[in-house]
């Protein structure tokens, strides 16, 4: 399996606090724990030429994880062309945290994929409401962070295909903190934790959520429909008229 991780890597670069929290970006600390299961782990951020999402890139990736939040707008229109064509096609797609207002999943979602939000350092709970998901294989009845910004309902997405995560948070909001959707052939997981001003994608068990979610929306050995007019594969007998 080849997974490639895209951050657009500017809080890093930005802000000494997300530095210090992820000295080789928040793709470099994802990356690091998947290379522990993952046969191949590669990382792209947005600076780099065609964002590091060239034809060549995506055509050999069966899985691509996403994290942006300031720089949406900077993400080429044709670019997300190029990703929206491969997730129908198959490639699997994590969104992470603010990934949820990126160009690629609204596109995806067909919404404006909005929601409340606020940075409090407030405690979130979330909780497993579906247990026989394989993404909650390890996990307990819930998982719990310290600290984390708070996302808020309404959050305009379509209804889930199926809901693995409802958060709680110590300010009294909910969230559908874990969705799963099917696009095409492509399966899609959009995950809520992942702050960057906060140590999340070291909790192992954020850890975990994230190695389930990679084999489940990886896809690659499925049959590839064909389209159009089409010879029959049966004689078809002809019938005299009257």
């Amino acid at each position: 399996m080849n997974v490639l991780v895209w951050n657009e890597n500017r809080h890093e670069k930005k802000n000494p606090i997300v530095s210090d929290i992820y000295p080789k970006g928040i793709h470099g600390a994802i990356a690091a724990f998947l290379s522990e299961d993952t046969v191949n782990v590669k990382t792209s951020t947005l600076d780099e030429p065609e964002h590091g999402l060239t034809d060549e890139v995506l055509i050999g990736t069966d899985v691509l994880i996403w994290w942006g939040h300031m720089a949406h707008h900077e993400v080429l229109d044709e670019i997300v062309e190029k990703v929206h064509k491969r997730v129908l096609e198959g490639m699997g797609l994590i969104v992470l945290h603010s990934g949820h207002f990126s160009k690629i999943f609204k596109k995806l979602m067909g919404t404006t994929c909005d929601l409340k939000w606020r940075e409090a350092d407030e405690k979130e709970r979330l909780w497993v409401v579906d247990p026989s998901h394989p993404i909650t294989e390890g996990i307990g009845e819930y998982i719990e962070l310290e600290k984390e910004e708070m996302y808020g309902e309404h959050f305009d997405i379509p209804s889930p295909d199926q809901l693995i995560f409802l958060s709680w948070f110590e300010g009294g909001e909910v969230f559908r903190s874990g969705a799963t959707y099917q696009r095409g052939k492509g399966k899609v997981f959009y995950f809520r934790p992942g702050h960057e001003t906060y140590p999340t994608y070291y909790n192992e068990e954020i850890q975990q959520v994230i190695k389930n979610a990679v084999q489940w929306v990886n896809n690659s050995d499925t049959p590839t429909p064909v389209y159009g007019n089409t010879n029959p594969i049966e004689t078809i007998s002809k019938k005299e008229k009257g």
